[in-house]
């Protein structure tokens, strides 16, 4: 296996997402690695329906540079938050872009020619995944370098645990 040098870490700053990009900066402060940090913002956030309601004129709508913009600075922020111990230990790139989160991110990989994608997924199973679908299931089954699905630290049930 060849070593890794580049990882991207796609977030979408949740909670969630801090799994995914933990691993991601704990493999790249071991190996060396360069982490893209990568935050795909989708078109609904990046340019919020205008409500005159709730915003009345003259409300200005965000452009998508200053959306980016808006979403930079929340990205540098989840980092430097949760990340400050590892952030120092490794080089992090930070990216947002706006678009379809999966379609970005198999994209971003091949542009970027990175050796490994980790991202953090909800596990999600039945109808709820069929409803909404997985956007680490569409990376897994589209990305042409290996990806590696972390899912966040939970509670093993009883039956679980025995086996």
């Amino acid at each position: 296996m060849n070593k890794v040098k580049k990882i991207l870490a796609p977030t979408d700053l949740s909670e969630l997402s801090q799994a995914g990009v933990r691993y991601a900066l704990e493999e790249a402060s071991s190996s060396g690695s360069e982490v893209i940090a990568y935050n795909v913002v989708g078109y609904q956030e990046a340019v919020p329906y205008y409500e005159p309601e709730v915003a009345p004129l003259p409300y200005q709508v965000p452009t998508a540079e200053e959306a980016v913009e808006e979403h930079r600075k929340h990205l540098a922020k989840f980092l430097q938050e949760n990340f400050a111990d590892l952030i120092a230990k490794t080089t992090v790139r930070q990216e947002v872009a706006i678009g379809t989160p999966f379609r970005n991110i198999v994209e971003k990989a091949a542009a970027e020619k990175v050796d490994m994608i980790i991202m953090s997924t909800h596990g999600r199973t039945g109808f709820l995944h069929t409803l909404i679908g997985s956007v680490a299931e569409k990376v897994v089954r589209l990305a042409a370098c290996p990806v590696l699905t972390v899912r966040p630290k939970r509670e093993a049930l009883p039956h679980q645990a025995a086996a």
